[in-house]
């Protein structure tokens, strides 16, 4: 089965403070092999990138409305007049507060849905398959 790899490169805002924040060069990536999935790298040109995977279903959301709870939380909001989504990520190594601009964010999450459609992922795992080969032997 042929994969494909949605990605897209953008400036997220780390936020340090209500007056504070820093670009953050970021990847978004999609892969129709890992279907439930996105991937996000900060830092990309540095020595020490930093990787998160989470449902793509919460970013899916979180564009709408607030979701998520836990390490991953998204929710959409308004800085300056403009649309961002903000993801709040937390692990053992701290917490941070990204802001990414909605339309960009909107636009990439609208290509990985025309590659794997909601609610086809499943399908694309080829779990069915391997589960009909092990069933005819």
């Amino acid at each position: 089965m042929q994969h494909t790899v949605v990605e897209r490169e953008l400036e997220l805002r780390l936020i340090l403070s209500p007056e504070r924040s820093i670009g953050v060069p970021a990847r978004l990536a999609y892969r129709s092999d890992d279907p439930y999935a996105v991937h996000v790298t900060f830092h990309i040109n540095s020595e020490h990138p930093v990787h998160w995977t989470f449902a793509r279903e919460l970013l899916v959301e979180g564009v709408f409305r607030p979701c998520g709870h836990g390490d991953v939380r998204v929710w959409p909001t308004k800085v300056d007049g403009r649309s961002v989504v903000l993801m709040a990520l937390s692990s053992p190594d701290g917490d941070a507060l990204l802001e990414a601009p909605s339309p960009q964010v909107s636009a990439w999450l609208e290509r990985t849905l025309r590659v794997v459609a909601p609610g086809t992922e499943a399908g694309r795992l080829g779990l069915d398959d391997a589960l009909d080969e092990l069933l005819a032997r």
